[in-house]
């Protein structure tokens, strides 16, 4: 089928997503880019395939967010010569991930002869960890070598001029958080330029998942990034599911959503206070972390795990509501609205905490539509995507679930779309706790079937920070060949380079917290 204005057709995917896939050429891949920007959608992820142990070569794959749902396109390379055309100059969010697909695979981008001089060809994942002709996720590395950590010259970019002076900051913090290098180009307290250098957590995750059977990878893909394991585990069980031809149980995937929204909540919660805190309200944050300390308990009490983890599985859900608990439950969502609705009065009236909002760490819309921003942080800048209303797949389909969207962009924008956020999560819970307790049919899971060797399948799941997608290659023997797992912070990372320009250094903490990204969910 057609999905676009080119030439390109494509099949749809089994399953409860909707999701289409290609494979074409080089011009084919570019065409469908421009057509996918010109239309309006989105790029999501790139990443790459080694084939060359079934009788092909390499190969990278690049995922769309389009009105029709996703499309996946595949571009074949030869095994001698794996080079691609680049797709920064459509999409600025993919130099990263191209960078990166280079370091693990040895697949290069190449840009066109015109845009020569913006070739970025640095390393992103390395860091002289390992030498620059060692590929750990080609199929013929032997992950066990091990190599002496060389000291890296990273080439940053350098901004000169009359008072010009840089701050480093990390990669190691002084609190217990995440590591990270931040390099800030300055004149007296203002930002003239900040450019990241991330990556210190690389853990091998993809190579490990090859080692690990298809029914076990969703307990890994739930330790990508710890505070969106719901959303990990439900994409990899969708994408498990699909290749595999399961469909879990109704009351499953209503107690899937249930838990999606409990984890958004435990976040925005969490998120408000650190806020409140970095802007001197330390009252802020001992309401907030009081609140989401409640939250969590009852999680633990009802579900099994403070965190969520493990309790979604492939075919379905490892738990049930036992007695009582929707009561308990419902309970908890009306004294966590009413004490929300007066923090909310605090924050919006406290003249200090406004000031360092408003304004602050600004990401207009244009660049957020042209850095392909996704998420929270997203729909505070005008971008109004949210999977569980658009390509709402069961049971979010039948919720009419109402996307908070700003357009200002700022941090006071950011804290409005959690606070909305909250609110309409607690509505949404409210309805699939009013469907869980009627007479719905009490199976839990559905048994995974057989894979078969090469099939694949794909998940896509609204996480609390932005679309989690888990794109899986069934091995041989119920094993995994191939999973790729992308974090939305991949394509939010550069936006918060951009926001901090023209603030003070003092307001970065605040700037980057309420972006919130993920460290770990980009470094696989």
């Amino acid at each position: 089928m057609k999905l676009l204005d080119c030439a390109l057709e494509f099949t749809a995917l089994p399953g409860a997503l909707a999701a289409y896939r290609t494979e074409c050429d080089a011009a084919g891949l570019l065409g469908f880019a421009a057509a996918v920007k010109d239309s309006g959608g989105r790029f999501i992820a790139l990443w790459g395939s080694d084939e060359r142990d079934r009788q092909g070569g390499f190969a990278v794959h690049v995922a769309f967010g389009i009105a029709a749902g996703l499309a996946l396109v595949t571009l074949p390379l030869t095994a001698d010569r794996p080079a691609y055309p680049s797709l920064e100059d459509i999409f600025p969010a993919a130099n990263r991930q191209q960078r990166a697909t280079r370091d693990l695979f040895g697949i290069h981008a190449e840009m066109a002869a015109n845009e020569a001089a913006h070739d970025d060809q640095r390393p992103w994942l390395r860091h002289a960890n390992w030498p620059a002709d060692f590929f750990p996720l080609r199929r013929d590395c032997d992950a066990s070598r091990q190599f002496n950590t060389a000291q890296e010259d990273y080439a940053f970019v350098r901004v000169e001029g009359d008072g010009v002076h840089e701050i480093p900051v990390g990669p190691i913090h002084a609190g217990i958080i995440e590591p990270g290098h931040f390099r800030f180009s300055v004149v007296g307290e203002k930002v003239l330029r900040l450019e990241q250098r991330l990556g210190w957590k690389h853990k091998g995750i993809e190579k490990r998942f090859e080692q690990m059977p298809l029914a076990e990878g969703h307990r890994l893909a739930g330790r990508i990034s710890g505070d969106s394991t719901v959303a990990y585990a439900w994409a990899y069980c969708l994408a498990a599911e699909s290749l595999t031809g399961c469909t879990p149980p109704p009351r499953a995937l209503w107690l899937r959503a249930l838990l999606l929204e409990r984890e958004r909540i435990a976040n925005h919660l969490g998120d408000l206070g650190y806020l409140g805190n970095d802007a001197a309200l330390a009252f802020g944050l001992s309401q907030f972390m009081r609140l989401r300390e409640d939250w969590l308990r009852l999680s633990a009490e009802f579900f099994g795990h403070r965190l969520l983890m493990d309790r979604i599985v492939p075919g379905g859900v490892a738990f049930d509501l036992t007695a009582g608990g929707d009561e308990k439950i419902l309970g908890q969502c009306a004294s966590i609205e009413r004490e929300m609705h007066l923090l909310k009065d605090i924050y919006d009236e406290h003249a200090g905490l406004q000031d360092r909002f408003l304004t602050t760490g600004r990401l207009a819309p244009e660049l957020a539509t042209a850095l392909s921003v996704s998420g929270l942080a997203g729909r505070a800048s005008s971008q109004a995507w949210d999977l569980r209303a658009q390509n709402a797949i069961a049971p979010y389909n039948q919720l009419d679930v109402r996307i908070a969207s700003h357009r200002n962009g700022d941090v006071a924008a950011r804290v409005a779309v959690r606070f909305e956020e909250v609110f309409e999560s607690l509505r949404v819970m409210r309805q699939i706790l009013v469907v869980l307790t009627d007479d719905l049919c009490r199976d839990l899971i559905e048994p995974l079937p057989a894979a078969r060797d090469g099939a694949f399948g794909i998940g896509w799941i609204e996480g609390w920070r932005g679309d989690v997608l888990v794109a899986l290659t069934a091995g041989n023997a119920g094993g995994i060949r191939r999973c790729h797992c992308h974090d939305p912070s991949w394509r939010i990372w550069p936006a918060l380079e951009h926001a901090v320009m023209g603030n003070i250094v003092p307001d970065f903490p605040l700037i980057n917290k309420s972006f919130n990204l993920s460290y770990s969910g980009p470094d696989l």
